[in-house]
């Protein structure tokens, strides 16, 4: 279990308080979804003697991914006793016709009963669909099995779109989701300083969406492999955040674990349980690390510390 070196004073409960983060971390860990690639495929055995049984994981579409890859890659998911949640770029369906089979295919072969919607970043649509809202307006999912819809949101912004077009977009998708009896996620891409994701979440327009709002946080990686994504994905102000406290960067500049950001989103979750709904954690080729790292937070293998915050044991 946890231990709990935080200071004891005479009056002022803070073991009460350090319990009551332990809970919201161990919660966190085991609600959470992970997100895998195509390459992933031979760890997944691996994974699932890490984590629980029914873990939502997502299957990411990779550029020159084939619909093949991400159907076969969802199959095994499954097969491995977890959920799977194929990403589907939209701007990469050629017809109706191939979004029918693709999903037909999906619900044959993995049972799936959720989707991640997104547009994908591409100049140039394939097909009849160019942004989620249109694709969610006219098509029948539910015949497929999908109860769920995840979609994107973007807490800083998008580097190519402005941030007033993104949150119309994030509402507009949520409340055409519920119209149609679909149930909403709305999953951040990840980020490294937990204030622009707090204040999303905490916004009144998010707070009376019919969506869960669910932290996007990178999961234990190389820092060459969080820069090769971080500007492409939008979290420049989070890196621009970290640069502006004094050895926040360097910290990032070794190997990162997302340790002191979960310990802050705990700490705000304890103070308000309704801020946000869980966690999602990219992987970037690293599942089976994280894996481990969320095995050992469920089991409540951490210490949290007065100076140091939270310190997951091996």
């Amino acid at each position: 279990m946890y231990i709990n070196t935080m200071p004891q004073p005479d009056v002022t409960d803070i073991s009460a308080i350090t319990d009551g983060v332990a809970n919201v971390l161990i919660e966190l860990a085991r609600t959470a979804s992970i997100e895998a690639n195509v390459h992933d495929k031979e760890h997944l055995e691996s994974c699932a003697a890490l984590i629980t049984a029914g873990t939502r994981m997502y299957v990411s579409h990779l550029p020159n991914q084939s619909w093949e890859e991400t159907c076969l890659t969802s199959a095994m998911v499954r097969m491995s006793g977890f959920n799977p949640v194929p990403h589907i770029p939209i701007r990469l369906i050629e017809s109706d016709r191939a979004l029918h089979t693709l999903l037909h295919t999906l619900a044959e072969r993995a049972q799936i009963e959720e989707v991640l919607l997104i547009s994908g970043d591409y100049p140039q649509s394939r097909g009849p669909y160019s942004a989620v809202a249109e694709v969610l307006k006219d098509f029948p999912f539910m015949d497929y099995g999908i109860k769920t819809v995840s979609l994107a949101g973007h807490p800083e912004g998008h580097p190519r779109v402005s941030p007033e077009v993104i949150r119309e977009a994030e509402h507009d998708k949520c409340m055409i989701a519920a119209s149609r009896g679909l149930h909403g996620r709305l999953v951040t891409q990840f980020f490294f300083e937990p204030d622009p994701f707090l204040a999303w979440s905490g916004d009144k327009m998010h707070n009376k969406l019919p969506a869960e709002r669910i932290a996007g946080i990178a999961g234990p990686a190389s820092t060459s492999t969080l820069f090769k994504f971080a500007l492409r994905c939008g979290v420049g102000p989070s890196l621009r955040a970290l640069g502006a406290r004094p050895g926040s960067l360097l910290k990032l500049m070794g190997d990162y674990t997302p340790n002191a950001l979960v310990f802050s989103l705990a700490n705000a979750k304890l103070r308000e349980p309704d801020l946000f709904n869980g966690l999602h954690v990219f992987c970037f080729g690293g599942l089976v690390r994280t894996c481990t790292w969320l095995q050992s937070l469920m089991q409540g293998r951490f210490e949290l510390d007065a100076d140091k915050g939270l310190r997951v044991l091996k």
